[in-house]
């Protein structure tokens, strides 16, 4: 059963890969690739807004970044048909309509590219390749690093968009990250950096949170370029790894020789996705960090720094969840997060298996173990306090956004949770 389903998927990848690539090949759009191990969605819905203005852009919808995702954001596909006969045959005849029929097709697709296996990104490259390449950033322990013999094969592989440039070609990396960086430097391409260091292009500094009637209400940070300085605010979402998908993608406007002022005004319209440090208010006065789409050691390291520097903060409360698919490299990153929360929280709380391993190695706080986050959900409500700023965190089979969803305040904003689509839903 399991052969016949590997051969089935195979299939229906090739096919959709056929037609995609013969639907690049008939309208030549601009193609701006977006890879690394975390942040891609966010930078990608940033570099979509940014470019918006100049071009009839389509993204990638939510994360559909595979050899099946990439095809659907060819298509103009909104949603995974999963296993609907019905919505197989309305891709059918919108692939036959594209490739048959005059068409107003975008004349640039921002798209997101993920490997969860080696040769992942050489599958996708076949259908499509990039003029222009954005890396996020290719940390020390990334995510997927259990299907690879190496971290620094999962880096490569990330990478590789990069090496499929035409030369001459924008590549945007981050400047504060020394693997990309050094990447990079192997390429003919037009190498752009964007961050912290004051070496990058795009340079954002006087990284803050940015309040509202005295409550915070996302971060903003001031962006230099060439000796010009200008406000960059992203409401709705907390740390750094959310300035720094708008820097991105700055750079990136750069690039296509977009002036920052313009690129700053349409980043206006641009909101950070479902489960990225979304801010919600929470139970009895408290305050939600929701940043249940998926965990890995760089993001939970990110997130920890946030909550601890969150501003006039009652308790700081870490909801963790099992960070997932790191293998041999599990044990000792579960226990490494693990002091880091208790030195970011006064209360840690860990939900599944591995991440019994915070508990024990945060040190004098209060922490709590539950063995799901059904279990999480029910218990925590009843503990939050007023001042409260909780943070939830977790792999994406650890289902967090179940906890989140208890404790909100207002369950009409249940909807803007991640993964909230039936199919989920009906998952266990």
């Amino acid at each position: 059963m399991a052969m016949l389903k590997r051969i089935v998927k195979s299939f229906a990848a090739a096919f959709l890969g056929f037609f995609a690539y013969a639907i690049i090949r008939r309208y030549r759009p601009k193609v701006v690739m977006v890879s690394g191990s975390v942040g891609k969605t966010s930078t990608k819905d940033a570099a979509a807004a940014a470019l918006a203005p100049r071009f009839f852009v389509r993204k990638s919808e939510k994360n559909f970044n595979t050899e099946f995702g990439v095809p659907y954001a060819i298509f103009g596909v909104k949603k995974d048909p999963g296993r609907n006969l019905f919505a197989w045959t309305g891709i059918a005849k919108s692939v036959l309509a594209l490739l048959l029929l005059p068409n107003h097709f975008p004349n640039l697709l921002v798209l997101e590219v993920g490997a969860e296996e080696p040769g992942d990104l050489a599958r996708i490259l076949r259908i499509v390749t990039p003029d222009a390449v954005v890396i996020t950033r290719l940390p020390e322990i990334p995510v997927h690093v259990e299907a690879y013999a190496s971290p620094e094969a999962v880096r490569e592989e990330e990478f590789s968009p990069a090496y499929a440039l035409p030369a001459g070609a924008p590549l945007i990396v981050c400047a504060d990250d020394l693997y990309a960086l050094e990447a990079a430097r192997g390429t003919s391409a037009r190498v752009m950096t964007y961050g912290v260091s004051k070496d990058a292009n795009i340079r954002v500094s006087a990284i803050d949170f940015y309040e509202e009637e005295e409550k915070v209400a996302g971060m903003h940070a001031i962006v230099s370029e060439g000796g010009a300085q200008e406000e960059l605010v992203v409401r709705g979402s907390l740390g750094k790894t959310q300035i720094l998908p708008a820097a991105a993608a700055l750079a990136l406007a750069a690039a296509f020789s977009i002036p920052t002022g313009e690129a700053l005004a349409a980043l206006a319209a641009y909101e950070p996705p479902p489960g990225r440090s979304r801010l919600f208010s929470g139970r009895n006065g408290s305050v939600i960090i929701d940043d249940s789409y998926n965990s890995s050691p760089a993001a939970v390291e990110e997130a920890l720094a946030t909550l601890a520097a969150f501003p006039r903060a009652g308790r700081r409360i870490a909801v963790l969840g099992d960070m997932l698919e790191l293998g041999r490299y599990s044990v000792a990153e579960h226990e490494r997060i693990g002091a880091l929360a208790g030195e970011a929280a006064n209360l840690v709380v860990a939900v599944g298996i591995r991440a019994k391993a915070f508990v024990l190695a945060a040190g004098e706080v209060e922490t709590m173990h539950f063995d799901d986050s059904f279990a999480a959900a029910a218990a925590l409500p009843a503990l939050v306090r007023a001042g409260d700023v909780i943070l939830v965190k977790g792999s994406q089979s650890i289902r967090t956004e179940r906890i989140v969803r208890a404790l909100l305040a207002d369950l009409d904003d249940a909807s803007r949770l991640v993964r909230q689509e039936k199919r989920w839903k009906r998952k266990a």
